[in-house]
């Protein structure tokens, strides 16, 4: 830079210039060179050097480069580059002038710190790319630790540019926060317990992206499409969007259906209510047409069987050999407590279908059937009747 001032120094008195005009030309001169080396810095990282490692990351098998060094991260990067050519010519363009210097440097100083920390949360941002359709729980903690980082990491910066406006040591500033830390904590106090919930909610691995969730208070009941450390995006099955505190989900209660999505079945419970007065033991002619149709067999056929018996050991029979139904698992009629609307048969089992259009329409044909075959049994399904 000496060489440069030196040659504007020869230009000026080549060109004859002499009296006051000669410190305004001189700085006028050394603003455009500089002006011009900045720009050329930043054209040659954005042009050149960005597109060359783009293009060496693209050649190599790993994903993990081309993931981190990514076009919007060296792009961020490269508007810190002429600001850092600026930064170190100062003191050569303005020597004669301190004041100007040292507003100019303020200013480039909170430029290059916003810049950085620009550069460096979408750095971290960038990590999301790494993730599919659905996090596992390494992912999702670390997603959860880069957003508690990158709030770290804001945080500072704004310390380091109240610290170049007040011309402050950060440090110093750093340790006055201590004596406000109450007010900080009584102000931020929802923030806080907002973050504490999430880590909670992430490290426990309570849930994850793409998990299957339902919260009844909130009307929620859907797919998890987001999850921050203050907010967790979930868009229903009618798509609507729906956002929810971490807060919320941790104080009180929610359902989350991963489980059932990795069983081998979604589990059916369903009761019937059967009037009183048909229930009765099953005569011969009951049981000779039962077992013509195939309801029921000759082991079944037992002195005084009562006929919801036997319609019990028919469904649980028919229910193991159907194909919608896991037979590996749980299936079970069983007599559940008597109300003033009949007796309660309940029907549990498990389907192989877990979700969706096909989920319900099997659950639909298998009630469906049960219902038909009733009056086969000689039995009536309550039905209250209004005079």
């Amino acid at each position: 830079m000496e060489k440069i001032v030196s040659l504007v120094e020869h230009l000026i008195n080549v060109c004859g210039l002499t009296g006051g005009a000669v410190p305004v030309v001189r700085h006028i001169l050394l603003v455009l060179i500089a002006v011009f080396l900045a720009a050329a810095a930043g054209f040659l990282c954005k042009k050149i050097i960005v597109p060359l490692i783009l293009k060496a990351t693209r050649r190599t098998k790993a994903t993990w480069d081309g993931v981190i060094f990514n076009e919007k991260v060296l792009t961020s990067a490269c508007h810190i580059v002429p600001a850092i050519v600026v930064w170190m010519l100062l003191p050569w363009v303005f020597y004669q002038f301190p004041i100007v210097q040292m507003i100019i440097g303020r200013i480039t100083a909170i430029y290059i710190t916003v810049m950085t920390v620009i550069t460096i949360v979408t750095f971290i941002d960038s990590f999301k790319l790494f993730e599919g359709e659905k996090r596992t729980a390494t992912q999702q903690y670390l997603y959860t630790f880069c957003g508690l980082l990158k709030i770290v990491i804001i945080f500072i910066a704004v310390i380091v540019v109240v610290s170049i406006v007040i011309n402050k040591n950060p440090m110093v500033l750093i340790a006055g926060l201590g004596a406000t830390s109450a007010i900080m904590m009584l102000v931020f106090q929802d923030t806080i317990t907002g973050l504490v919930a999430g880590v909670r909610l992430t490290s426990n691995d309570m849930m994850r992206k793409g998990d299957w969730i339902t919260v009844p208070k909130a009307g929620i009941d859907g797919i998890v499409e987001e999850m921050t450390l203050t907010t967790v995006k979930v868009r229903n099955f009618d798509n609507t969007i729906m956002t929810i505190s971490p807060k919320t989900l941790v104080n009180d209660s929610f359902q989350n259906w991963k489980g059932m999505e990795e069983s081998a079945g979604r589990k059916v419970e369903k009761r019937i209510y059967y009037d009183f007065r048909s229930i009765v033991v099953a005569d011969d002619e009951m049981r000779d047409a039962l077992a013509k149709k195939g309801f029921i067999t000759d082991k079944d056929i037992e002195p005084k069987a009562v006929n919801i018996t036997l319609l019990r050991r028919h469904v649980e029979e028919w229910l193991s050999k159907d194909d919608a139904v896991n037979p590996n698992m749980t299936i079970l009629v069983k007599q559940a407590e008597a109300t003033q609307n009949g007796l309660a048969v309940e029907f549990v089992f498990f389907l192989k279908e877990k979700g969706g259009i096909p989920f319900a329409h099997e659950v639909s044909r298998i009630m469906e059937y049960i219902i038909a075959i009733t009056p086969e049994f000689g039995l009536r399904i309550y039905q209250q009747q209004n005079n």
